[in-house]
């Protein structure tokens, strides 16, 4: 018999991608897919149940449908409808430790599969230049998402530990981006004009959403000859952009602060339309972060398709042109500058167009 694989989080685009992906595998025979909220796309031949995984009622769905493949994809730092941070952080947390004890007492799930975040990292003045998957974070994240995947990863491994007997690949995403990318990196590339730290250009890494789909597929299977697909593994696409290159490739102009006003550069971004910016998300920003993937290509055996570069460009293309009219940019860096305490410390880079009349 084929196997019978359970995905979280399929009401997201992602989700919904992996899961009619899995449904066109000759080797598995069901895939069940369980959310909070009915989808609103398409899940091909999938069994779609209504479940909140925060909820001790998981561990009957993975008993009743045998289950031996569990793919944890509600693991994210958006939230998906009216939900806001409160929501997202207890279907990361609590939900991730229900799911794992109900994985505990299943007989039959032989293997984990669990999205996480190259942001466990954090970001320090001091980090090294390239992350390894032993490396250890110069200072733990101290809130947002970035703190929920170091806590989910901690249940991860105490989870392991207690089953040696099943398989558990960890993934640990670079920045996602891509046509229909979902995640307040997106939303900050998606603004018109771009709150910034002054003097810093911080060097960044991007994972195409098709080679997330890609390689959590890999990972959902036995191994194939000469590789492991049990363990750690940073997921990211080759090569790096500085963040002045991203904006320009943008065609948005960004608005530089001071350092000292960094605290307020949060709320900045969320008066223009980022709903959930942490402080962490500023730290990327201003120290950036970039890992090795060597244990992606030689032990996980998967190569992406896209580069960071190419993958920031298809990010691109799905906005269309970037820059606005006079007019329009004006007012839009006035609205960054005015969410800064009395407008101090904001300056446009380069010159930008005065009014008119």
């Amino acid at each position: 018999m084929g196997k019978v694989v359970l995905v979280t989080g399929v009401a997201r685009q992602l989700g919904g991608r992996l899961v009619r992906r899995i449904g066109r595998d000759p080797e598995v025979d069901r895939v069940i897919a369980v959310d909070a909220q009915t989808p609103g796309h398409q899940l091909g031949g999938a069994e779609f149940v209504r479940a909140d995984i925060r909820q001790p009622a998981i561990a009957r769905v993975l008993a009743e449908h045998a289950v031996d493949t569990v793919v944890h994809l509600d693991v994210t730092g958006t939230p998906l409808g009216a939900g806001g941070r409160t929501s997202v952080k207890e279907t990361n947390v609590i939900g991730t430790m229900q799911l794992l004890g109900a994985c505990q007492k299943s007989p039959t799930v032989r293997r984990l599969v669990v999205k996480s975040s190259t942001s466990v990292y954090g970001s320090a003045p001091r980090d090294p230049a390239v992350f390894l998957e032993t490396t250890p974070p110069k200072s733990l994240p101290s809130g947002g998402f970035a703190k929920d995947a170091v806590e989910v990863e901690g249940y991860v491994r105490g989870f392991a530990r207690r089953r040696p007997d099943v398989a558990v690949c960890v993934l640990r995403f670079a920045n996602i981006l891509g046509p229909c990318a979902d995640s307040p990196l997106a939303e900050f590339f998606s603004l018109p004009v771009m709150p910034t730290v002054l003097g810093y250009d911080p060097r960044l890494q991007f994972v195409h959403e098709d080679d997330v789909v890609d390689v959590l597929g890999i990972a959902l299977h036995e191994p194939r000859r000469g590789t492991l697909n049990s363990g750690t593994f940073n997921i990211a696409g080759d090569g790096v952009l500085t963040l002045a290159q991203c904006s320009r490739r943008l065609g948005r102009p960004t608005v530089p602060v001071l350092l000292p006003a960094v605290t307020w550069i949060g709320s900045a971004l969320r008066t223009v339309g980022v709903t959930d910016f942490s402080p962490e998300q500023i730290r990327l920003l201003t120290h950036g972060r970039v890992v090795s993937t060597v244990q992606m290509r030689e032990t996980l055996g998967f190569t992406p398709r896209y580069t960071t570069a190419e993958t920031f460009a298809d990010f691109a293309r799905s906005k269309g042109p970037g820059l606005l009219p006079p007019q329009a940019l004006v007012k839009a860096v006035d609205q960054v500058a005015a969410a800064l305490p009395s407008g101090r410390g904001a300056r446009p880079a380069g010159r930008t167009p005065g009014r008119s009349g």
